[in-house]
This record gives C-alpha cells, structure tokens and sequence, in this order.
C-alpha cells in the first residue's frame, strides 16, 4: 500500500479508490495506482452499496462482454452463484456465452428450440396475463383497448387457456360471461390475430407448441440464445419478457444458490420496449430483497433514448465504462455522476480497460485481467482473429519472396504487428489469491499533466485542478516511488494550485513539505516566463568554478553546524512522525465517514417551546446541500430563520397563517464535510423586532446532528 505524508492526504482523500478494498473475486488491476481490483458486490457492505445490480457500456472491442463473462464465471465457481444469461448476439449461428456456459456445466437455450409457455400454471394469474399482453403489444399493440383486453381476461379464465393456441380457442369462441359471447367475439378479434402471429406465423414454436414448458432452476447458468433471430424481430422483447417473468416468478423462488445473477446482453433491446421495461424495472427495486443481481451489458445510453430507460440505468450502483466516443462519455459521466478527469479518460482507454465507479464515491481505472482458459471462452472475435493471423500469413509470405537487399523502409507502412486481444496479462492459476503486480506506467512522451492541472486553476476550476495534480501524483508515485522527483515534483504544481484558488496557507505548508524531504522548493517550481509543467527533469545546476588570484585566508572557527543540523534533523523527525499519525487519523475518520455517507442529516430541536426540526439533504451529485426548518405547523410558532455560510432566510406568522419553512441552499466542496447552521425561533411570546432565542447545529452527512458548541448528540426523527 502507498503511504503518504498528511500534505498528500489532504487532496487525494476525496478520491476514495486511493483507500478503499472491495471483497471478493478478483477482476484487475487499477492503472492508477497498480492495485489489485476485487469486487464481488453482494459481499459489499450494504452502506456502501445500497444495491447489486451493474451496468457495463463501451463501443466495439472494449471488452466490457469479456469482463461480464469472466465476473459470471469467477461467482460461479468460487462463490457458487447461479445465472441465467439473455443472449441476444454472437457469431457462427452461436450466442456470445454459449462457450462460457457449457464450460461450467449449463445450458443453452436456443429460440427455436425450446418453446417458452407463457400460459404455464407455474406463473400466478396477473403474471399470465401481462405476459400475453406484452406479446401482443411487440407485433399489434394498437389491438390493446380496453374492450379486447376485457375478452382477453375472460379468455384467460378459460379451462383451455393453459396454452396460447388454448386462449386463441377462447377468444375466437367464447363463453357467455358478463357480456354476451357475440360482443366478447367482436372484441377479441383483434388479439387473437396478434396472437395468431405466434401460433401460425413467422414467429410459431417460441410460445406455443407440442414442448411447451419452462426450464430447469438447479444448473449453475442458463444461456437463452436469441442470436439466430432477426435482432430487428418483435419475438425478441417478447422472449426476453417471457424469461423476465420466468426469472422472477420461477427460477428465484426455487433456486437454492446464496445470489442470483441475471444478465442482460445488449440490454437497450429489453429496455425500450414499454413491456418488457417494467419488467425490469420491478425486479431492480426488488433486487435486494430477493438476493439477484441484474448485471445490464450494452454499447451506449444513447441507445435508450431520454425517456424512463435511461432512468433505470441510474438504479444501477456499479457502473462499468468502456471506451467511448468523447461526446458519448460526456453524456455518461452527466448521467452516472463521474468526475471530470475519469470523463476524459473514456475516449483513450484500450482493451479490457474501463472507468469503474461502484457505489457513490469509488471510482477507479481497472484493466481487466484473464487466465489463458478464461481468454479462450470469452473470445468473440474469433473471425477477425483468423483474418489476422492470415494477413500475418500473407506477409510473412511477402517477407520470404523480396530480395534480401531491399531497403527495409519500404515496408514501413505495413503492419508487423498483430497481437490478438487474449494476450492481455494473465492472472495466476489460482484465481483468487492476492498478487503483488510489478509492472510500470506507460511513459509520456509529451506531459501536459502539470501544465493542465495549473491552467485549470488559472481558469477558477479550483476543484477539477486538485483532482488533476492528485491523479497525476498518484500516477508518479506508482511509477516511481513516493520520494523521487517526478513525484515531489507535485507538490510544487498543487503548491501552485492552492496558491492560484487562494489558499495560501496549503500552499506554504506544501512548499514545507518540499524542504523537509531534502528538496529545494524553487527547483521544482515553474518560472513565470516558461509557463510550462514544473521543471523536475532538470539536472542541477554547474558548480561556480573558483576565482583565480590569492585569497587571504580565514580563521578557522569552531564547526557548530553538526550540532545545528542533528538538532533540525531530531525535530523534522518528531514532525514527520507526528504528522504521519495525523494523516492516517484523518484517513480512517474519512473513511469511516464514506462508508456511513447517507446524503442527509436532521436534528429535533426544540427552541422558546416550539418542537421544530433542521433537516440538510446533499444533492445526487453531491455539489450542493439544502438545509431546511420546519415546525409542523406548531401552534406557538411565530418567527424561523436559519443562517449558514453567510446565506440566511427567514420566514413570520401573518394573518394566522403559520410561518413558511424556509430553507437555504448551499455550495458544496468536500461532501464529506459537516454543515453548521445558526436556528432561531421565536415562540409564543415573541414580538417583531425582538431577538429570538437561537441555537448552533452541526449536520453530517452520515446523518448524524451535533450541538456546535457543545458536541451533544441531538435527536432526530430521520
């Protein structure tokens, strides 16, 4: 672990991934900082990450299906996990895991092969119901009006509707029920065409046939396999809500597995369909409870449009982004709240690497990491491997033909490389196992990092600033080692930035810091004409040569510098000492406090007999809290005013009516800080343009509320 004095404490606290360890399985490694990476979220504490459930994006080639299928696999067989896969691409007439899921003792389902009934008796009534309904609405959804979805229910109460051929029968001749059969004949003529699609048409033996069943609950995977579909077909959304609805009426509740996962392969399919989408929503809010991770796997958010599918992407606490066009990370830092310097690294990320952010702080750069075997099941780009390999033939052919005399510039446009996806870095035999990496960042052959870092400071984008030099610090320091000089060279550059947003006193304590780890402050600063990243490759300076010529000699004093100097060494000690002690205090408090984080605080106050309560509510992204007071319509109440941070608001009792509830909104820097906020209110007896009893509250966001001046506990009802 990489330990740091309390000076860099300070700046890369609010960047959690530098101190915070996930359990279970093993998934890479972090580029940041060169850790190893586990998460196996249901093992996570649930104050950390409310929920399981995860969403992968990337374009094409960013690894984010092998990385899904190397976690699915890794639960599995260390953890005992069972999944059930919606697999709805692939190549060779085969899904994406059908490799994956035979190797693990599963198995495939193919549409077309197995017949889904929709109609089983395993489903409860209502769940029937809306399944039928969600097959018409994929191919005739303008057939569903309140008259035919009538017929429909009756039909559903049919003895023969255990099957939809069996419902079709019902609706084309029905009972006398309610309404005369006629009448229930006219209205459910439009269904029964809808539904004739699945039992006639181009879409028959998915739904309904001779097989008609629901599959087994006990394998370790279940891979449906819609790629031999049309993905443009309406058998698709109807197929994924069928299994939707199989999953959750089915497979949860006889399934013995400690957690459950189901994946989503390119999820937008099941998401924009307004069926199948409340589907999923369902089961994300019921994740928790009923001990199933939904893990959404798909290319961009843009895929879903702006509507209600984008909102359930935000129910997903871990979010794992691949490489993504610039205006596309934009979009999906906005939406999943990532910070600026992890947006700007979606763009340039290769193979297997991915921006993490798991929970609502954690965030993190991870280069996912695959044994030989596991590389092998999760290749999908098998054709483009063979049409590299049979370039390499081609030019290896080439190679063998020209003269051995020919000038090897010719052939520098033509690739000599072609290093297939599964050489990534292999993880040991044992999967699980802590692994020291030795390993070294990619160098930089131009570094703007100072030079941005300080630019945005200039700029008065004093947060952005201080995350850039912390990031880039801890880049060094992995690279280099905590002491040398591309390391301290930050401490000059976020000298520099406290010195530029005005926080003089950071700076001179960072520039102490330079001096007491033996290095001159001023050679690592940039001077003020070069306006370039701080000069830490600079060599020192020539000693001056001595003049020629006599010089008188002097008297040779009694040397006290040795005693000076161990004295000054003894007391930078003591300093150093303390000050690592204080840095780790401040480390685990600020730990602590994130793994509590709730986003809101509220003490019950009561103040000149009036029982009021001061609530502070942190915004989603965290860059604002509004602090309320209210007092319940308490009938002694005449006059509430709060005051924070220099903002106040105040509110009177006029005409009888109870005073409004005033509420201020303020800044926010370090979201773990506590908020103080003066209360005043004035009672029965209070008089305007008196003075209102008063009371200072300090707020955390671990929703905890203190007395300011005298550290007491305070109640809440929160």
């Amino acid at each position: 672990m990489i330990r740091l004095p309390s000076t860099h404490a300070a700046i890369t606290a609010p960047l959690v991934s530098s101190s915070v360890r996930f359990p279970g399985i093993p998934i890479g490694r972090s580029l940041l900082d060169g850790r190893l990476f586990h998460l196996s979220p249901v093992q996570v504490d649930h104050r950390l990450l409310p929920s399981t459930n995860s969403i992968a994006l990337g374009g094409l080639g960013s690894g984010k299906s092998t990385t899904a299928k190397t976690r699915i696999r890794r639960e599995i067989i260390e953890h005992g996990h069972q999944a059930v896969v919606i697999d709805s691409f692939g190549e060779d007439q085969s899904g994406e895991w059908s490799a994956l899921t035979h190797s693990l003792g599963g198995r495939v389902i193919e549409a077309g092969t197995f017949t889904l009934n929709p109609c089983s008796s395993l489903f409860p009534r209502e769940v029937r119901e809306q399944l039928v309904r969600s097959l018409i609405a994929a191919v005739e959804p303008a057939a569903l009006t309140p008259q035919s979805t009538h017929a429909l229910q009756h039909a559903l109460t049919h003895p023969k509707a255990t099957s939809l051929s069996g419902v079709m029968d019902a609706l084309v001749a029905p009972e006398d029920g309610r309404w005369p059969a006629a009448k229930l004949t006219e209205w459910g003529e439009g269904v029964a065409i809808a539904l004739s699609r699945y039992t006639e048409g181009s879409l028959s033996g998915l739904f309904d046939g001779q097989d008609a069943s629901l599959p087994e609950t006990d394998l370790p995977i279940l891979s449906f396999d819609f790629s031999r579909l049309d993905r443009n077909s309406p058998a698709i959304p109807s197929l994924m809500a069928a299994v939707s609805c199989w999953a959750e009426q089915v497979w949860l509740p006889q399934s013995t597995a400690v957690h459950r996962h189901l994946v989503l392969e390119e999820a937008w399919q099941i998401l924009l369909s307004p069926a199948t989408a409340e589907l999923i929503q369902r089961l994300l809010k019921n994740s928790r409870k009923a001990s199933l991770s939904l893990d959404v796997v798909m290319h961009t958010l843009s895929d879903l449009g702006a509507g209600k599918a984008q909102d359930l992407a935000r129910l997903c606490e871990i979010a794992h982004v691949g490489r993504l066009g610039p205006e596309e990370a934009a979009t999906v830092g906005a939406l999943l709240g990532l910070p600026a310097w992890a947006v700007e690294r979606i763009p340039g990320l290769g193979p297997g690497q991915a921006v993490w952010k798991v929970g609502p702080d954690y965030v993190d750069i991870i280069q996912t990491v695959l044994t030989e075997e596991e590389a092998r099941l999760t290749d999908t780009s098998t054709r483009r491997r063979k049409a590299q390999q049979a370039l390499a033939a081609d030019l290896d052919t080439i190679e063998e033909l020209a003269p051995q005399d020919q000038d090897d510039a010719e052939h520098d446009d033509l690739p000599t490389e072609h290093l297939p996806e599964a050489t990534e870095p292999l993880l040991p035999e044992s999967v699980g196992g802590e692994v020291e990496w030795d390993w070294e960042m990619p160098p930089n052959v131009i570094d703007t990092r100072h030079q941005d870092a300080l630019q945005a400071a200039r700029e008065g984008r004093c947060s952005e600033a201080a995350d850039l030099a912390a990031l880039g610090e801890r880049q060094d320091i992995a690279a280099h080692g905590i002491n040398s000089d591309q390391a301290v060279s930050w401490l000059a550059t976020r000298a520099k930035v406290a010195e530029l947003c005005g926080n003089l006193g950071q700076a001179t304590q960072l520039r102490a810091t330079v001096a007491r780890m033996g290095k001159d402050v001023e050679w690592f600063e940039q001077s003020e004409d070069t306006r370039t990243e701080p000069q830490w490759h600079r060599g020192p300076e020539p000693a001056a040569q001595a003049p020629t010529g006599y010089i008188e000699p002097v008297k040779r004093q009694r040397r006290t510098w040795p005693y000076v100097a161990a004295v000054a060494a003894l007391a930078v000690g003591i300093a150093w000492v303390w000050q690592n002690a204080e840095a780790e205090q401040h480390g685990e408090e600020r730990q602590q406090k994130a793994a509590a984080y709730k986003g809101r605080s509220g003490a019950a106050l009561n103040i000149d007999g009036v029982e009021a309560d001061v609530v502070a509510r942190w915004s989603s992204d965290r860059d604002r809290v509004v602090v309320l007071l209210s007092s319940n319509f308490e009938r002694d109440a005449r006059f509430l005013r709060i005051d924070a941070a220099g903002r106040s608001a105040h509110s009177v009792r006029e005409n009888d009516w109870y005073p409004k509830d005033p509420e201020i909104a303020l800044p926010v820097k370090d979201p773990l800080d506590d908020v103080t906020v003066r209360v005043a209110i004035g009672g029965k007896a209070w008089k305007e343009g008196s003075r209102a009893d008063s009371r200072t509250v300090r707020l955390s966001p671990t929703g905890v509320a203190y007395d300011a001046e005298t550290g007491e506990k305070l109640p809440s009802d929160l």
